[in-house]
């Protein structure tokens, strides 16, 4: 039902299948609530060639679009007058490919002088729970024209730290005016800035301003305008410095007589502009034939300076000074300086004595350290070897620690592995880095299974209960203890010494008694924590599993208040423990205290098998509460429990009348299967939608005339692919051995699925068996077919619908008839195939061929 108010109205459910609202939840997934957001709407525009005057140039598209539960129903105006498709030449109305019904476009061909008018575009969901229509309009002129803009500034724009930026967007174009609007690429724009009228202004301008700004225009004509400008605002960071030996020589020492290459590197905006200069000893370096300064080294980081040393002298010992600047910019300078010596010399890594195995406890801190020795000593840098944890615990790849040592806080379990140190190839020698590993054990309780688990089993039987180590570190039991009702139990069997340590504790119990039933722990302990699992060992029945899909459960008596209702469960293991005596039932109506208390004495129960018990005398229109519990010679077992409600009862039809033609809005008492995923449609030529995808379906029933029903399914979206819809026949009762179900079906479009007959046996517990399958498009015909079926006991028969590859996949079904005895004979009837408008004429045989072709067909069938 919808609900009163609005804040009611969005819990108000939408049925696409009837098109009416309904107060139940969908069989997937939560409950959607009908709703309708504002329409947008876009104008679009093409240009032909120029061949005659302005109103003969322009073709114009105005696009409306929406997003609604259930579809949207699009209306279009101009001025007051309602708009159709076609209504002149110069309109068109049509929905876009791949749309889903979300879009509606008007099309104004060759525009024309009337054409400049207000369009509005009204869409409705058709007071659904209350819910208005919306709309929205547009001015359409001659002037009407896409934003465009210009900027005050270049594209790219280098300033100073502290100042203040400013930048216009101007418009340069658009009609109606277009609305303005800056970012700051994926983020917000900086602490402090204002934009205002196409005005961007951030004051005292900081590195971390750094980026993109986007200004856009729009005004629902054509495609937004935009212009960006990468602001770059100066900066130095993170100056390094790299010695590299003779290359050439694949040196990895530095040796008199050899070349020598020192490098220094700033991470800077823009990195381009930075100048670097070279000192000696304090004094600036003068360049020479054995002393070169190169720029842009391509074996290094983009805007690198190198100093060369050729046939490296004693002379050239000392310390050397790399000094980054932004000339006459008011960024400090960033300088890194390298003493080069004889004791100058590549570094060399190792794990300190004891550290090369870490074993902490689950949550504690750990350190993992590496020595580094060498000058001058470059940074650590720490990763993961373990393929399947390529990431850190800090959730970087890579992580730099100057002193060698990488702390964790906090370790989990997932920390346990080996983790690489090596050392870096900046702030030290440019050689091949020096590594080694460390491997990180994190202890953690152990996790059994099972943690709990319901034993049932007859009296006087064993049982052994086994409870298993999963994982744990370490990965080995200490000790295990069992406990029976909280009772410490003598210890199990020791493990000869010799073999192998158990992942498992096991206890049997040689009889199930009364006595010996209850509940059992076994608690696993390593050296870190334990774990335990619980067992609950009885000989009681499971509980009985009600039926909900009793097809009419409810009698009435016409001479009374009263009715009874056909009550059935099936019972959940009964070979589990004893067999069944009989069941406890107690009824009570709702509301109520007192309850109706009775045994029911059943034989041997079998899994599966559909019991049975018809309750009388419940109050029209009272609802019932009914408890079962299963007996066994062990005592009451686990009990179920049911609310039942009064529902007006359908009568099973006559199988002397027993021809469906679906005309009433009952149905022959055919049901909505509620466990598939839609339901069938009941509709005619008169009420059909409107919008169904082109060829596909019946355009009438069987009888051809439009006001004749039939029952479809309707396979447009949302439906998709192997998506089920049943349709539920009533109860019959097999009064024969064999019948003949007998019907039209009408399989017409690309993307058709398959249609299915199942028979419904209830004696077998609801078991659905397939009598019947057909797939793929047949023609635009309605065909009839004969299926011969044999029911055990009281049946249902089930249709079947199943979603193909598309929305062109609607199937129909019509005039279901079953009858007593044997299907006939399969004949050449002109009757039995309708073919529908459009189709081509029906293909029948010249009529003194159908005594010979008949002929022929039953001796064939001979």
């Amino acid at each position: 039902m919808c609900g009163e108010g609005g804040q009611h109205q969005r819990a108000c459910l939408y049925h696409p299948g009837g098109g009416h609202p309904r107060a139940a939840v969908p069989r997937h997934g939560a409950p959607s609530a009908p709703d309708l957001d504002e329409p947008v709407l876009t104008v679009h525009q093409t240009v032909s060639d120029v061949r005659g005057n302005f109103y003969q140039e322009k073709t114009v598209f105005l696009r409306c679009t929406v997003n609604s539960n259930p579809p949207a129903r699009f209306i279009w105006k101009r001025g007051s007058d309602t708009l159709s498709h076609s209504q002149d030449n110069g309109v068109d109305i049509y929905e876009p490919l791949y749309t889903q019904g979300e879009t509606k476009v008007l099309k104004l061909k060759n525009l024309r002088p009337q054409d400049y008018a207000s369009y509005t575009c009204q869409v409705s969901v058709r007071n659904v729970c209350g819910i208005p229509d919306k709309a929205i309009t547009f001015r359409l002129t001659n002037t009407t024209a896409p934003p465009a803009l210009k900027l005050s500034v270049n594209e790219t724009l280098v300033v100073n730290p502290g100042e203040n930026v400013t930048v216009q967007c101007l418009l340069a174009g658009g009609d109606p005016l277009p609305q303005l609007q800056w970012s700051h690429g994926q983020g917000p724009l900086p602490l402090g800035a204002v934009a205002q009228s196409g005005t961007l202004s951030i004051p005292s301008v900081q590195a971390r301003d750094s980026g993109y700004y986007n200004c856009t225009a729009t005004n629902n004509v054509g495609n937004p305008a935009k212009k960006t400008v990468n602001l770059l605002v100066r900066s130095m960071k993170n100056a390094t410095f790299q010695i590299t030996p003779d290359v050439i020589k694949e040196s990895e020492n530095i040796q008199l007589g050899q070349d020598l290459k020192l490098s220094c590197h700033v991470d800077a905006v823009p990195q381009e502009k930075v100048t670097y200069q070279w000192f000696k000893n304090g004094k600036p370096a003068r360049m020479s034939k054995r002393l070169l300064v190169t720029r842009n080294d391509p074996e290094l980081p983009a805007v690198t300076s190198s100093l060369e040393l050729i046939d490296l002298h004693f002379s050239d010992y000392g310390t050397y000074l790399c000094v980054a600047s932004f000339p006459g910019a008011p960024v400090p300078d960033l300088s890194v300086e390298v003493n080069i010596s004889s004791e100058t010399v590549p570094p060399t890594i190792s794990v300190p004595k004891g550290r090369a195995v870490v074993t902490v406890r689950e949550g504690s801190p750990a350190e993992l350290q590496c020595e580094v020795r060498g000058k001058p000593r470059p940074p650590v840098l720490w990763s993961r070897v373990d393929k399947e944890a390529a990431l850190l615990p800090s959730g970087l790849p890579l992580e730099e620690t100057p002193d060698g040592k990488l702390r964790l806080e906090h370790v989990s379990r997932d920390m346990s592995g080996t983790y690489r140190c090596q050392t870096a190839r900046y702030n030290g020698f440019n050689v091949r880095p020096r590594e080694a590993q460390v491997q990180l054990n994190v202890q953690f309780p152990p996790e059994v299974e099972p943690s709990s688990q319901d034993v049932r089993q007859a009296l006087g039987r064993p049982v052994l209960l086994r409870c298993s180590l999963l994982r744990g570190s370490p990965q080995r039991i200490a000790s295990a203890v069992w406990r029976f009702k909280g009772q410490l139990l003598p210890p199990p069997p020791a493990v000869p010494v010799a073999a192998e340590a158990p992942d498992h504790s096991e206890l049997r119990l040689d009889a199930v008694t009364r006595d010996s039933s209850g509940s059992y722990e076994c608690s696993i302990s390593n050296d870190v924590g334990s774990a335990a699992c619980l067992f609950q060992v009885s000989a009681k029945a499971y509980s009985p599993e009600f039926y909900f899909d009793t097809p009419n459960p409810t009698r009435s008596h016409k001479l009374s208040k009263n009715y009874s209702y056909v009550l059935q469960w099936t019972q959940r293991e009964p070979d589990a423990v004893d067999p069944l005596l009989n069941y406890r039932l107690s009824v009570r109506q709702l509301n109520q205290h007192n309850a109706m208390v009775k045994a029911i004495p059943v034989r041997r129960v079998e899994k599966g098998q559909l019991l049975e018990y018809i309750l009388t005398d419940l109050r029209v229109p009272h609802s019932y509460e009914v408890r079962l519990t299963p007996y066994t010679t062990f005592g009451a077992g686990d009990m179920a429990s049911r609310i039942i409600h009064y529902t007006e009862p359908i009568n099973s039809p006559n199988l002397s009348d027993n021809t469906c033609h679906f005309e009433d809005e009952k149905i022959c008492g055919y049901t909505q299967d509620l466990t598939d995923n839609f339901d069938w449609t009941r509709q005619n030529a008169l009420n059909q939608n409107p919008k169904r995808s082109p060829n596909t379906g019946p355009p009438t029933d069987i009888s051809g005339t439009p006001e004749g029903y039939y029952m479809f399914i309707e396979t447009s979206r949302p439906r998709e692919l192997g998506d089920r819809a049943r349709l539920v026949s009533p109860l019959y009762n097999a009064s024969a051995k064999f019948y003949c179900v007998s019907f039209f079906y009408h399989m017409y479009g690309k993307h058709i699925g398959s249609l299915n007959l199942l028979v419904r046996s209830r004696n077998k517990g609801g078991l659905d068996t397939h009598a019947w399958s057909l797939s793929g498009n047949k023609g635009n015909v309605w065909q009839q077919v004969h299926v011969p079926i044999n029911p055990s006991g009281p049946f249902q028969i089930i249709f079947e619908g199943v979603r193909g590859s598309g929305y062109l996949g609607d199937i129909a079904i019509d005039d279901v008839t079953l009858k007593k005895g044997e299907c006939p004979r399969k004949q050449m009837d002109p009757n039995k195939v309708v073919v529908m408008p459009g189709s081509g004429a029906p293909r029948q045989p010249h009529p003194q061929l159908w005594g010979p072709m008949i002929i022929f067909l039953l001796a064939l069938q001979r």
